[in-house]
């Protein structure tokens, strides 16, 4: 049988509905050799059929099933009920707003003092709940949506390779960098959007999906300052500010070719808002020209590079979470990891000897 992704009228009743959904199936498809009560493992079947009416009553019949041998489920327990409680506060409107980086966030903030092995059971968890949605979930036209999450380039769960931390640019590469930006050739009519776009993203930590749905109205002047009205993950408002000096020549001609009409500030020459491949486009023509590599492109890599540079500067993780929009504080605490003056100190130790 199959059901609508938002099975349920909010995000949490959702989340726990095809929680109980993929327990169940777990329950009934791990081995049973060392299960004695078969009938109570009926009951917590049944249970998880009728649903359950919060997290903690979950977590209960699993320790029930735990305990009568079902030692197997423990591997996707407590992975699940943190995941549960880390998305549950960030107030989504639906599970489709569930994406990789949400998830990579939950993981990088969770795991960190974990084991490699331990690692691996979280991310083998997460995986195989959305598998199991994108499996059986149908929408009223026979449709059904695909999550696809495979976390392939989560660092943190790579064996030997350890954690990753975020590709990010250098001093030296950011000169190269917005050097390019002013320097790379794109369409006379996309030249100043697409300018304007990068800079927006790269003086903020703007997410893409959110400069890409950034409404003209949601930008207003302010004396030098630029500010933004940001509508971040779970529809969470917050503002940054960018100098106008950075942005003003290429507002200005943005400004004066783009369809008044559009709501969206970046459209495409017909109306149309932008895709993030257009956005992941704009990026490799402008690092080709910059003559920089990394591991991964991607315009997040601007937003990493903020972050990065906001903590180097001010030794602030309040001031790095509100600016990225972060739910959780440890979500933030990977930027600490570039903390070289920390790590001149260290490499001091055994001078004068």
């Amino acid at each position: 049988m199959r059901f609508l992704v938002d099975a349920k009228q909010c995000f949490e009743q959702s989340l726990l509905f095809w929680l109980d959904k993929f327990m169940k199936s777990k329950l009934t498809s791990l081995s049973n050799r060392h299960v004695e009560e078969n009938a109570k493992l009926s009951s917590i079947i049944g249970a998880l059929n009728l649903g359950t009416h919060s997290i903690d009553e979950l977590i209960v019949l699993m320790k029930e099933a735990r305990n009568i041998g079902l030692i197997g489920i423990n591997l996707y327990v407590s992975p699940l009920e943190k995941f549960y409680h880390y998305v549950v506060p960030m107030g989504m409107q639906g599970l489709k707003e569930i994406d990789e980086e949400i998830i990579s966030e939950f993981l990088a903030s969770q795991t960190g003092s974990l084991s490699d092995a331990t690692k691996k059971n979280y991310r083998m968890a997460i995986i195989s709940l959305f598998k199991f949605i994108d499996k059986h979930n149908e929408d009223d036209k026979g449709s059904a949506y695909q999550f696809r999450i495979e976390l392939k380039n989560w660092g943190g769960l790579g064996g030997r390779r350890g954690e990753k931390l975020p590709a990010h640019m250098h001093t030296e590469e950011l000169g190269r960098f917005f050097k390019a930006i002013e320097e790379t050739e794109f369409k006379s009519y996309a030249q100043a959007k697409n300018r304007l776009l990068i800079k927006t993203i790269i003086y903020s930590g703007m997410r893409v999906s959110e400069a890409l749905g950034l409404r003209l109205k949601d930008i207003v002047k302010d004396g030098d300052y630029f500010i933004f009205q940001i509508r971040g993950k779970g529809n969470k408002p917050r503002i940054a500010m960018i100098k106008c000096e950075h942005l003003d020549k290429d507002f200005e001609a943005w400004m004066g070719i783009r369809s008044a009409s559009a709501p969206l500030l970046f459209q495409s020459r017909t109306g149309k808002p932008l895709s993030q491949a257009y956005v992941s486009y704009i990026m490799d023509k402008i690092l080709l020209h910059a003559g920089i590599r990394k591991e991964k492109n991607g315009a997040h890599m601007l937003r990493h590079t903020f972050a990065t540079l906001l903590y180097q500067k001010n030794r602030d993780l309040i001031l790095v979470q509100e600016a990225l929009g972060h739910a959780d504080l440890n979500t933030s605490r990977i930027y600490t990891h570039f903390d070289k003056e920390r790590l001149k100190i260290a490499a001091d130790t055994m001078d004068g000897f």
